[in-house]
């Protein structure tokens, strides 16, 4: 049995996959980010593996893949990839830090909309055979305030968007420059956390997933918010406090909230799927046609192009290869 260059542990599927099974052996196991050990007996003949963030791709796993050359992670983040084992090792860890963030922008968007005017509670009211006109009032975005916490590619591209709609901008972020052109663009006051709560009708999360930012919004964040005010939660799902945002909108220190990612994927069923004013999506923000095109076809390149001697161009920590 011919030994593949390329293991991909999850269904990633496009053009640029195809090029790549037409380039090199690869094993295609869509399921196989279910069974770790099997994926570890796999990847000690591999050059490169293809992830998405199902795969923990873990410092055991890395240590046995003498091989591997290039870690491509289809997406933006890296909370599946342990990067500073990898980079230890010498292997190049590729990503897509861009191609999916008008996707999750527009959602973020559309998100708000679906809050501000509560059109997934009248969607299934109507469904059901009522005609509540009173009951969905909702509130204009326009001449309103939104709060972003993250002012990066997706934050600036949701302020942008928001704008258009009349919304104010407050920015909350640590590692930006007053005078940062994400920043003036959008003409977005930067503002402490404690400010842009308690001014906001709409909170949006737009952070990373790190050790300062797990449980950063938590019920006394929550309980700073407007009463009227609704978050928004479209980055990472460990950075809320599930339970106290449960209590927030049951002490109704918020008007409502959605959600589309969670602390554990696919979550337990809770209390937030049984409230009116919380809307659930599964982590799809930035799953559309195109962005998933432009995801794919820019880590493929980087792994075809390690793989065969070139630098990459989309990578975290160093184009080539340091190990031999």
């Amino acid at each position: 049995m011919t030994m593949p260059d390329i293991l991909v542990s999850e269904n990633i599927s496009g053009g640029e996959m195809d090029s790549l099974k037409r380039a090199f052996e690869v094993a295609f196991e869509p399921e196989l980010w279910k069974s770790p050990q099997k994926l570890l007996s796999m990847i000690g003949s591999c050059k490169a593996l293809i992830v998405r963030n199902q795969t923990q791709v873990n410092a055991e796993l890395i240590a046995a893949a003498k091989r591997l050359l290039v870690i491509g992670r289809a997406g933006v983040g890296l909370d599946n990839v342990d990067a500073k084992a990898a980079s230890a090792a010498g292997i190049v860890v590729s990503f897509a830090p861009e191609q999916n963030s008008v996707s999750v922008a527009e959602l973020t968007i559309g998100l708000i909309l679906t809050l501000a005017r509560d059109i997934a509670a009248a969607d299934r009211s109507v469904k059901a055979g009522k005609w509540e006109r009173q009951r969905f009032v909702g509130t204009e975005l326009h001449g309103k305030t939104l709060g972003i916490v993250g002012l990066g590619r997706i934050g600036f591209l949701t302020a942008m968007r928001a704008r258009a709609f009349g919304l104010d901008i407050l920015a909350h972020d640590n590692y930006i420059n007053p005078d940062a052109f994400t920043v003036t663009e959008c003409r977005a006051r930067l503002v402490g956390l404690n400010e842009l709560l308690q001014k906001s009708d709409f909170v949006s999360c737009h952070t990373p997933e790190t050790p300062a930012t797990i449980g950063l919004f938590n019920y006394d964040l929550f309980s700073q918010m407007k009463p009227t005010a609704f978050f928004v939660n479209a980055a990472r799902g460990k950075v809320v406090d599930e339970a106290g945002l449960i209590r927030a909108l049951k002490e109704k220190k918020i008007a409502g909230a959605a959600l589309d990612v969670r602390a554990q994927e696919p979550p337990a069923r809770d209390e937030l799927m049984e409230m009116d004013n919380v809307v659930l999506m599964p982590h799809v923000a930035a799953f559309t046609k195109e962005a998933q095109q432009r995801v794919v076809t820019c880590v493929c390149k980087d792994v075809a192009a390690v793989l065969n001697g070139q630098p990459a161009r989309n990578f975290f920590n160093f184009p080539s290869p340091k190990r031999a």
